[in-house]
């Protein structure tokens, strides 16, 4: 279902709205600290007033409207260099300011040379997510404020047609997603790009991470080579590295904050790890959630599926949740998200779409109930919070006992971690209704199988195999967590290029544990319909 433009609009405006709250807060908090010669979280001591004579007055209106005063480091490292017209490649931590980085060179290039509608798009912002799209979309109407260039949003989930009505009419500034921008080159004839001067790849490795690598090369070589190109990114991994040898001119400059740093996420954040076994994970989280109901937590899972039977789950038993998951529509993943942004507490379940780029405002909890893939996913995860100017926050990190191996890489990349104290008798001990309502609610039951199931694929697929090691796992506690007695039947995928059988779990009972599928067989994970309200006489909230 394509979401109509008004309804995107409406929730950008709104949320611009108590952004501008936050800001003014903020700015009171940090000038009341401010100590000359000293910093706050990402601020550097250079002011925006600085940039006087070098952009418009238009442009620094919006700026100070917006309620910002001093640029954070990477912003005074890059802007001076952009402003110039030269090639930027630069590599900065989650939450540093890198929007407003890009966004201020790009909107002076167009205001300079008087861009008009007629002269079709000068400046592209790809997004690796929609989300992140509607975020950049939303900073640059605030920064267009006063000045008369047109902008435009196109993504995925979006009505086609409106949008090429609305490129062939001209669209200055235009930020998309890949996949969509790809489309409209390729089948838009009305579509204007041979005057594009300024091109900008946001979050250049997250965009390769899920597997736009091909769509991005054909886009540049769609686009004019002869332009200013940008490209900003939390990490600087090979394949960033090959992209820029592809997007950027030959001698691009390179600006990262991060390689001399004590440590890889941002100051005010309070980091931790607490070590659960499999069984009681579920029983960890409920209580967590339980005592920080008032408060503003994210959760992330490893799986869509996972996120989806979580949320129906707690939803059930009285505990509002809210979540994001790539298998919803975007119609759904756009309601949410603002819906989460504009409010003052709730719980977001999500997977690793809502961990890249996106501003959040005042998340005091990040929760990996499922370890990330890797550090630089972890790092991604909690930059959700602490974001900004003396930006304060928690990070808590679940693991087995079996994972605990996995601090010693965060501990290579510049994470600091310490163990967190829960005092297990004070763990909600609601195993046995959990385990009586797992079996005799149809919808959850089944629910709560493909999460279980998507689980142990996904621990199959982990990395970082060393450590998170799928027969490691003792299947009837990691069962448990989702409610069963004894643990449903997953089909593993055999490794590929391999001639050894997957091993079995010894002791299996019948009808559990897992195995390796003949490929033309191997169970497909299925969405199921959401739970009816009210089609049983049930209690719905646990006994205490």
């Amino acid at each position: 279902m394509a979401i109509p433009d008004q309804v995107v609009m409406r929730k950008i405006k709104k949320r611009q709205k108590n952004r501008k709250k936050l800001r003014a807060v903020k700015e009171l908090d940090s000038e009341s600290r401010h100590v000359p010669g000293t910093s706050f979280g990402v601020l550097s001591d250079t002011q925006f007033s600085s940039l006087r004579g070098k952009v418009s007055d238009a442009t620094l209106k919006a700026i100070e409207g917006m309620g910002f005063k001093r640029m954070t480091e990477i912003q005074a490292k890059t802007i001076p260099h952009l402003l110039e017209g030269k090639d930027v490649v630069a590599a900065a931590k989650t939450g540093s300011g890198k929007t407003l980085a890009f966004l201020i060179p790009a909107v002076e290039l167009l205001y300079k040379l008087k861009f008009m509608p007629r002269n079709g798009t000068g400046a592209l912002v790809i997004a690796p997510t929609r989300e992140l799209a509607m975020q950049t979309f939303g900073v640059l109407q605030e920064l267009l404020s006063g000045q008369n260039q047109t902008l435009g949003l196109i993504m995925g989930g979006t009505n086609r047609q409106s949008e090429a009505s609305k490129l062939a009419k001209g669209v200055n500034f235009l930020v998309a997603t890949p996949g969509r921008l790809l489309d409209h080159l390729q089948n838009s004839s009305e579509f204007v790009y041979k005057n594009l001067q300024c091109l900008i790849i946001d979050e250049a490795d997250r965009i390769l991470d899920i597997g736009f690598e091909e769509e991005v090369k054909q886009i540049l070589r769609i686009l004019p080579k002869r332009r200013q190109t940008m490209l900003f990114s939390a990490t600087l991994t090979k394949k960033t590295e090959d992209l820029v040898k592809v997007a950027l001119k030959s001698e691009p400059l390179y600006i990262g904050l991060d390689e001399n740093k004590e440590q890889a996420t941002v100051e005010g954040l309070e980091q931790g790890y607490v070590v659960c076994p499999s069984d009681k994970r579920f029983l960890l989280l409920f209580t967590f959630l339980k005592k920080n109901r008032k408060k503003k937590v994210m959760v992330f899972f490893s799986s869509c599926l996972s996120v989806k039977y979580h949320h129906e789950l707690l939803n059930y038993i009285d505990l509002p949740v809210m979540s994001i998951h790539g298998k919803q529509k975007q119609a759904k993943r756009t309601t949410t998200f603002f819906q989460f942004c504009n409010a003052e507490s709730g719980i977001l379940l999500c997977t690793d779409v809502a961990a890249r780029g996106l501003d959040i405002p005042e998340v005091d909890w990040i929760v990996q109930y499922d370890p990330p893939d890797d550090p630089k996913e972890y790092i991604h995860r909690v930059g959700r919070t602490a974001r900004g100017e003396g930006g304060r926050g928690h990070a808590l990190l679940i693991l087995r006992p079996e994972e605990v191996g996995f601090l010693r890489y965060l501990k290579v990349a510049k994470v600091p971690l310490q163990e967190f104290e829960f005092s297990w008798a004070k763990i909600a001990n609601i195993q046995p209704q959990l385990e009586k309502l797992i079996s005799k609610n149809y919808y959850l039951h089944m629910s709560a199988k493909e999460a279980y199931k998507a689980y142990v694929r996904a621990y199959d697929s982990h990395h970082l195999k060393s450590i998170f090691d799928v027969n490691t796992l003792d299947l009837i506690q990691v069962a448990k967590s989702f409610g069963f007695l004894v643990p449903p039947n997953v089909d593993l995928i055999p490794d590929v290029g391999s001639n050894k059988a997957r091993p079995r779990k010894k002791g299996r009972a019948a009808n559990y544990g897992y195995e390796g599928a003949p490929p033309k067989k191997r169970e497909k994970s299925v969405i199921y319909k959401p739970i009816p309200v009210g089609t049983d006489n049930r209690k719905r909230q646990f006994s205490r």
